[in-house]
């Protein structure tokens, strides 16, 4: 017999995972709780962890995540979804959004006692991401208000407070614009491919239909006509009357039809001669100039040759200002900038704690005693006391400089949505401004992804077929807000993208790590500082769903022996409300996204400290080298 277990949760873990089963009709599926973002990967289910304490605000949310990911198991068909998916951003968001909301309203439907559980699924969420202080509709999220209204229309229930206030925001808005369509709403919830066309549709009344791309279903008629045209033609007589004219025509002239078949003899002979001296020229060809074959493509990963990565055409590294216009950053500044505003006494203070530990630019030094230079002032009590003694000069020297470059990489995924990258984005803005004032470089890169669920990457492996392992299912969107070289006053109004809608998608946080270690190796700089900022493990669904579940974090684990090897970059991390102690070496975990400002400090001036022992204490490292 197993013994017992001693934490009180277990039985409601269980439990709650059985009926989560029953309910998504899947008893192959596999749940687990974790402190790692919540969600469906294959037939892996991740839900929130339940501490032993068991509190109510735990329960209640294990609940409402293990209900809306078992209702959207049991409601949704990939493959529908897929079909009907919009190529664009903020299209996508809507209709992954709408979608969302469908399953659940389905489920509130068929099961009530689902509806109260999601509630306080949505309320959590809302109130995480601060949407119950805003109070204007520019800083909501439209694709989260149309999923609530959406909601809200299906099943008549009022929605929680945060989600209630971002919903009225946009509601006006999306009614004006799409209330004639949402009147069919009720009629189309069952079926999913009517919902898909029904979810295009209020994305084109919302303004976005250029981001619709083809519809399937045009193109599907089209593919129709165009096979019914090939069976006419197949079909058309035409054909065969032009072959009983060529037949006539020969039988009629039989001395030129020789003739014909006489010249295409002596021009295949003439063909044939000439491939043979090709081949003998070749065959003669000295080895030493044969033609160099094309070099082999570097593998995707440095730190795994076996890492995949199925299709990296649609990539992209970019600069910030090149994701938005001009205006659009200026204005997403001015938010930020309110958000930053109770943080103004923040970079003096922490400049100043810093200026003290940071050597990277302490490149001067004094030769005393000489007998020309400076006259040394402080050895003029010297003479003072014995005028026989001669005066004292100093000079300055040039030291070694040992300069220092500092990579900020932040994560951009959707989980740090709201307040985490709010902070995220003010710290940086607080750091960069106080290294540059301690005269040492920095750089801001983000990482996430072009698309939810995959791009344009799985859109060509659903074209090939679905081969096995097809490894990494999404296109990179890599991110630079800052080079090391640009000064703060021209790139400052970058940071603000962090706050637009739709940006904020996938993490793959190997690549990215990758990434910006290959930017720093690159550098000048003697010193390299590599700070990563994220919120746990690496999540994207299309690549987990059809490769091994651990195939992501394993990459991170590799990336970061690598880096730690090399032992050309120091690397560091912070983990926002998750433990990144088991992936990093160095690192810290906060449980309060407002500790983050102190925490990049305390670990970067850590760095700098000239005591072993106190810069071990400091980065959470057991022995001091």
């Amino acid at each position: 017999m197993s013994k017992p277990s001693d934490n009180p949760a277990d039985p409601f873990k269980k439990a709650l995972a059985e009926a989560t089963k029953v309910m998504a009709d899947d008893p192959e599926l596999t749940v687990s709780y974790t402190v790692d973002p919540s969600g469906l990967s294959g037939d892996s289910m991740r839900l929130p962890q339940v501490s032993r304490r068991m509190t109510r605000a735990e329960v209640l949310l294990a609940r409402g995540t293990a209900d809306a990911l078992a209702l959207h198991r049991k409601y949704h068909d990939e493959a529908v979804h897929s079909r009907y998916s919009p190529p664009g951003d903020m299209a996508r968001d809507l209709y992954e959004a709408m979608e969302t909301a469908r399953c659940e309203a389905m489920g509130a439907r068929d099961m009530p006692g689902t509806a109260g559980n999601i509630d306080a699924k949505i309320g959590n969420e809302a109130l995480r991401r601060g949407y119950d202080s805003m109070t204007e509709a520019s800083e909501a999220p439209l694709p989260a208000a149309a999923g609530y209204l959406i909601r809200h229309l299906a099943t008549g229930r009022p929605m929680p407070a945060g989600a209630q206030n971002v919903m009225e925001l946009w509601r006006g808005f999306i009614e004006q614009q799409a209330g004639g369509t949402l009147e069919d709403l009720q009629d189309k919830l069952s079926d999913q491919s009517e919902f898909a066309r029904f979810a295009r549709k209020i994305i084109s009344d919302l303004g976005y239909g250029d981001q619709l791309g083809e519809d399937p279903d045009q193109q599907d008629q089209d593919q129709q006509d165009e096979a019914e045209e090939d069976a006419e033609e197949q079909a058309d007589p035409d054909s065969a009357g032009q072959e009983d004219d060529d037949e006539q025509a020969a039988d009629a002239d039989p001395e030129q039809s020789q003739d014909d078949q006489d010249d295409q003899a002596q021009a295949q002979v003439s063909m044939d001669d000439s491939a043979e001296e090709e081949m003998g020229d070749e065959a003669e060809m000295p080895e030493g100039e044969a033609p160099l074959e094309p070099p082999a493509p570097p593998p995707p990963s440095e730190a795994d040759p076996d890492y995949r990565v199925y299709l990296a055409t649609h990539d992209e590294e970019i600069a910030a200002e090149d994701l938005a216009e001009p205006v659009e950053l200026e204005r997403l500044r001015a938010y930020l900038d309110q958000q930053l505003d109770p943080l103004k006494g923040a970079v003096g203070r922490l400049a100043n704690k810093l200026q003290r530990r940071l050597q990277a630019q302490q490149n001067r030094s004094w030769e005393f005693d000489l007998e020309e230079g400076t006259l040394d002032a402080g050895r003029l009590a010297r003479v003072v006391a014995n005028p026989t003694t001669p005066l004292s000069f100093k000079r300055e020297k040039d030291t070694e400089f040992r300069d220092t470059v500092v990579t900020l990489l932040l994560d951009n995924s959707g989980s740090m949505r709201g307040r985490p990258i709010s902070i995220a984005a003010i710290c940086a803005d607080v750091l960069a401004r106080t290294l540059e004032r301690c005269q040492v470089k920095v750089e801001i890169l983000g990482f996430t992804t072009r698309a939810w669920k995959g791009g344009q990457a799985r859109e060509a492996w659903l074209n090939d077929g679905r081969p096995q392992q097809p490894g990494r299912l999404n296109d990179l969107r890599h991110i630079i807000y800052k080079s090391a070289d640009a000064p703060w006053r021209r790139v400052r109004d970058n940071l603000g993208l962090m706050m637009k809608e739709g940006l904020l998608k996938e993490n793959i946080d190997g690549e990215a790590l990758e990434w910006a270690h290959r930017r720093m190796v690159g550098r000048r700089e003697q010193r390299k500082i590599l700070m990563v900022i994220s919120d746990g493990a690496p999540v994207d669904d299309s690549t987990l769903s059809v490769n091994p579940a651990n195939y992501l974090e394993k990459h991170l684990r590799d990336v970061i022996a690598m880096v730690e090897k090399r032992k050309m970059v120091e690397l560091l991390a912070i983990g926002i409300g998750h433990d990144v102690t088991r992936y990093y070496d160095r690192a810290v975990t906060i449980t309060d996204v407002d500790q983050l400002a102190g925490a990049m400090t305390e670990q970067l001036a850590a760095l700098f400290d000239s005591d072993p022992r106190a810069r071990a204490r400091i980065m959470g490292i057991k022995k001091a080298s």
